[in-house]
C-alpha cells in the first residue's frame, strides 16, 4: 500500500525575494550561500533569477526607509567640518565628504541615493 502525504508549497513574499536576488546580485556573491542563509533551496533561487531575467518576476523593490537620526555637534562652534560618508562594496571604499554648511542638500543626495 503506497502512503500518500500532502505536500505544500512555501509562499515567499515579494520582499524576501527582492531581497535574495538583490544579495545574489552584489560582486562575489554565491546563490547558494544566499539561498542557504534564507533557508531557501538554491533551485528556487536559480528560478527566481530567470524569472527576473525575463521580466516575469512579481518581485517588490527591497524597502529602505531613511532614518534621521539626531547627533550632538561634535566640532566647537564657528568650526567648519565636513560630513564624511564611507560607502563599501565589495572591495571597493569610497570616502565622500561635504561641507557642514550645506548638510541639507547632503541630506536630500542621500535620500535619492538610497531609492
Amino acid at each position: 500500500m503506497a502512503s500518500s502525504r500532502l505536500v505544500s508549497r512555501r509562499r515567499n513574499s515579494a520582499e524576501l525575494k527582492a531581497e535574495v536576488l538583490a544579495q545574489c546580485d552584489a560582486p562575489v556573491a554565491s546563490a547558494a550561500k544566499v539561498a542557504m542563509s534564507h533557508g531557501i533551496n538554491v533551485n528556487v533561487v536559480h528560478g527566481w533569477r530567470q524569472l527576473a531575467r525575463e521580466g516575469r518576476t512579481e518581485v517588490a523593490p527591497p524597502h529602505r526607509e531613511f532614518v534621521p537620526v539626531p547627533l550632538a555637534p561634535t566640532a566647537p562652534p564657528g568650526a567648519e567640518s565636513d560630513i564624511r560618508i564611507q560607502l563599501r562594496r565589495g572591495a571597493t571604499a569610497m570616502t565622500i565628504s561635504w561641507p557642514v554648511s550645506a548638510a541639507g542638500d547632503c541630506a536630500a543626495w542621500l535620500r535619492e541615493w538610497l531609492r
